[in-house]
């Protein structure tokens, strides 16, 4: 039985060189690899940025809007505040008015009854004519033009059988402070209304401003992940709670 020949210099070189083909296949193979991996890396960098500098630039929108509301707050706060004390003042006006107005009629009423100048004439209806010489003209010449209607009203009310015990009773007895007192104090409740909705809008801003900090962590987290699923998933986590955000922001009432 004959021997198998030796290989010869040619089938070494033929070995070498598949084996040299081999070894460059598989460089080429890794290096398309590595330039896959970093175009895919430099992509997610790309979205991760701009969704960090979406994010970012809406927070602060939120801030600077939350901050603008807390200083309409303040504001209407201060104009309620300054409308309840004038309210206050008017009504305190008021309060004066009514105790003068009470002490001259009580005066005015005993001088006149001593003077029998509130006789039947006045009971009759027939009206009071004062008399300056006498103490209750000197009274009645004084009392304040709104309490003056409301006397000549109820003097002329005494020819009804049944009038109302004073002037005070009368429809026309009428102080504008106290009309200044209740326009002042609703002025306030409206301010302090406002002020209170202004408060709630800056509340729902600092509420998006945290929501917009998520989206900047889901973005910043994603780029220390390892594998591109991991990374897709969390720049989708960000990108959906942006979305959201976003669209909230839009239907929140501005102020510049």
């Amino acid at each position: 039985m004959d021997a198998d020949p030796d290989p010869g210099p040619s089938d070494s070189a033929d070995g070498e060189r598949e084996a040299m083909r081999v070894r460059l296949d598989k460089a080429d193979a890794e290096d398309e690899h590595r330039e896959r991996s970093q175009r895919l890396d430099r992509r997610f960098e790309l979205g991760e940025a701009v969704l960090l500098s979406i994010a970012a630039l809406l927070a602060a929108w939120a801030g600077f809007q939350s901050s603008n509301w807390s200083g309409v707050q303040d504001d209407l706060y201060n104009q309620a505040s300054a409308s309840r004390a004038e309210a206050s003042q008017a009504s305190g006006l008021a309060n004066q008015e009514t105790t003068i107005d009470v002490v001259t009629f009580t005066q005015w009423l005993q001088a006149g009854q001593q003077e029998g100048s509130l006789d039947g004439s006045v009971a009759a209806g027939e009206g009071y004519v004062p008399d300056r010489a006498a103490l209750s003209g000197f009274l009645y010449e004084r009392f304040r033009p709104e309490f003056k209607v409301a006397v000549d009203a109820w003097i002329a009310a005494q020819a009804d059988g049944d009038p109302p015990p004073t002037p005070f009773a009368m429809a026309e007895y009428h102080l504008e402070a106290n009309d200044d007192a209740a326009r002042l104090e609703a002025d306030a409740e409206r301010d302090a209304a406002a002020a209170r909705q202004a408060n709630g809008h800056s509340d729902k801003y600092v509420l998006m401003t945290i929501m917009f900090a998520t989206v900047l962590f889901f973005a910043g987290i994603s780029s220390k992940m390892d594998t591109a699923k991991a990374r897709v998933f969390l720049i989708g986590m960000g990108v959906t709670v942006l979305v959201v955000a976003t669209a909230i922001v839009l239907s929140f009432p501005k102020e510049l």
